[in-house]
């Protein structure tokens, strides 16, 4: 780190302290130069991917986008907005952890999808006809049949 007093870049931590609840580190150095003191902040940078839409063209990640297909698709059930805000945070971290720069828009596609069946499968359907551009009530049907095949998880 670069002093900020005498640009020299021999510096010592004296002392670190987790501010912000835990999400910034606060750093007191001093030069070892000039013997002044500074103090820095770190946090980590969690960037979002962007998203390469199937024109192919890209746009950053826009979580008021996330927020709203799920509130569009569960408007009228009973799925409390912590649920909903769980699901935005664990499909966010799943995108953080891949690591990637970019990512094609159909896999976020998947993730709300999964997170909707877990949810309320009403939810699941709507989103599925809009997502999948259902075409007949057989595509409907046929989305419903896979719901009712797979085993259900314990309430």
């Amino acid at each position: 780190m670069h002093c900020p007093f005498c640009s020299t870049d021999e510096t010592k931590v004296i002392d670190s302290r987790l501010v912000a609840e835990g999400d910034q580190v606060r750093r007191r150095r001093e030069c070892l130069e000039c013997k002044e003191r500074f103090t820095t902040y770190e946090v980590a940078e969690l960037v979002m991917p962007r998203l390469i839409k199937q024109d192919g063209s890209r746009e950053p990640f826009n979580e008021d986008k996330l927020r709203g297909g799920f509130l569009r698709a569960l408007e009228k059930r009973p799925v409390s907005v912590e649920e909903i805000e769980t699901q935005i945070h664990q499909i966010k971290h799943r995108l953080r952890a891949t690591g990637e720069r970019e990512i094609q828009s159909r896999e976020l596609g998947e993730l709300v999808m999964a997170a909707l069946k877990t949810l309320d499968q009403v939810a699941y359907v709507r989103f599925a006809s809009v997502y999948k551009s259902f075409q007949d009530l057989a595509e409907f049907r046929d989305a419903i049949e896979l719901l009712e095949a797979e085993p259900q998880g314990s309430d």
